[in-house]
Formats: C-alpha cells, sequence, structure tokens
C-alpha cells in the first residue's frame, strides 16, 4: 500500500461512526419497531377514514402478521445477530443490516410507495400494512432481548 492510501484510510477510520454492538443491536430494535409503528400508524388511519368494518381488515392483518413473523422475519432477524454478535470491537454504525439488506429495504420502500400510490382501496392495503407493520414490531422483540442479555452479561462481568 502506498503512503497515499494508507492516509486516506487512516481518514476514512477516523470519521467512521464506530459503535459496540449494543449499539447495533439498538438500532436495529429501534429500526424496526419504527418502521413498524410507521405501518401501523398509516393503516389505523386509513380504517378510520373509511365507513368499513375495520376489525373485517385488522383481523386478518393481525393473523398475516403472526405468520410473517414466525416464517418470515424471525429468519432474518437470526441471520443479523448471528452476524452482529460475534463482532469485536467498535464496527460501522450501519452494519446493524447487512449491504444486501439495505438493497431490500429500497425495494421494500419503492414498492410501499407504489403501492400508496396505486388505486387499491386504503383499507385493503391497511390489511396489508398492518401484516407487515406488526410482524415487525414482533420481530424486534429479539433484537431487545438480545440487548438486554448482552446487557446482563456486562453487569454480571463487572461484579
Amino acid at each position: 500500500m502506498n503512503k497515499q492510501n494508507g492516509s486516506m484510510m487512516k481518514t476514512f477510520s477516523r470519521i467512521r461512526p464506530g459503535v459496540d454492538k449494543s449499539a447495533l443491536l439498538f438500532t436495529a430494535a429501534f429500526m424496526w419497531i419504527a418502521v413498524g409503528a410507521m405501518m401501523l400508524s398509516l393503516a389505523y388511519g386509513w380504517l378510520q377514514r373509511g365507513a368499513v368494518h375495520a376489525v373485517a381488515f385488522a383481523g386478518p392483518g393481525i393473523l398475516m402478521a403472526l405468520a410473517i413473523h414466525h416464517f418470515g422475519f424471525l429468519k432474518v432477524v437470526d441471520k443479523n445477530l448471528a452476524r452482529i454478535l460475534p463482532m469485536e470491537g467498535k464496527r460501522c454504525f450501519f452494519s446493524f443490516m447487512s449491504w444486501k439488506s439495505y438493497l431490500m429495504v429500497a425495494l421494500m420502500i419503492a414498492m410501499g410507495v407504489a403501492l400508496r400510490h396505486s388505486p387499491l382501496p386504503k383499507p385493503y392495503l391497511a390489511t396489508v400494512y398492518i401484516a407487515i407493520g406488526l410482524a415487525l414490531v414482533l420481530s424486534s422483540l429479539r433484537y431487545l432481548r438480545a440487548l438486554l442479555r448482552r446487557h446482563d452479561a456486562l453487569v454480571d462481568k463487572s461484579k
């Protein structure tokens, strides 16, 4: 490595937002909860505006959320935890997700925008948003549990 590349790497390492794995676990949990809450809030607003029976649309959304949580999102959380928990030292703040996951998030955002601007009636869209939003919130609990275990282990070490 030449001298210029070496100094450039030092500069990047100084400005890289490095955090420990507790911060990564918290950030992952917070992001999943925040996005889930946003989706649930949108769904609630759509169901409140319409003169339809909200339970007829919310009920299936809740049932779908349980399936999405159990069969889909928990696998993603477990993969992220398997990547985060063995990490040592400070890591980039944005490494709470893999790069592949960032691409998936971009695709999901684009699909969400397309759905919100589609002619699909909002109560039907609310069912989908409840399903995904609640599944995100439920799945985030696994990040929080890992964070609490880490905190408890650190407290036990300090005694």
